[in-house]
């Protein structure tokens, strides 16, 4: 991606990853931006990627499980996890995130993000 772009959200496909949990996403050269919506209870199992990630609550309250420890992040709060740290991601409660990573998530463009899809 070389030129200037503007879109919104809601103009991206809104992939239905499982029955809680829904995603849009947007890659340039260096990094992946992406809104998810999540059920309470639904989320991502324990993975890992090589990717750094940040990620930003903006409703809602997920527990982030590492490990060696738990933590809940509320509307409002950024996590910030290096690459290749094992973690797993729960809804607390109806929630809305937005993630970034770097560099770009080419395993989801692949479509190798099967982990997520159960």
């Amino acid at each position: 991606m070389s030129e200037i772009t503007k879109t919104t959200w809601e103009a991206m496909e809104k992939e239905k990853l499982s029955e809680t949990l829904t995603r849009r996403m947007v890659s340039g050269e260096n990094g992946t931006l992406a809104h998810f919506s999540v059920q309470r209870g639904g989320g991502a199992p324990r993975h890992s990627h090589p990717n750094e990630e940040y990620c930003l609550i903006s409703s809602g309250s997920l527990k982030f499980t590492f490990d060696d420890r738990e933590l809940v992040a509320r509307a409002g709060d950024i996590v910030i996890i290096p690459p290749n740290v094992p973690h797993g991601i729960g809804a607390l409660e109806d929630s809305a995130f937005i993630e970034f990573f770097t560099p770009v998530r080419e395993d989801w463009l692949r479509g190798e993000d099967q982990y997520l899809r159960k």
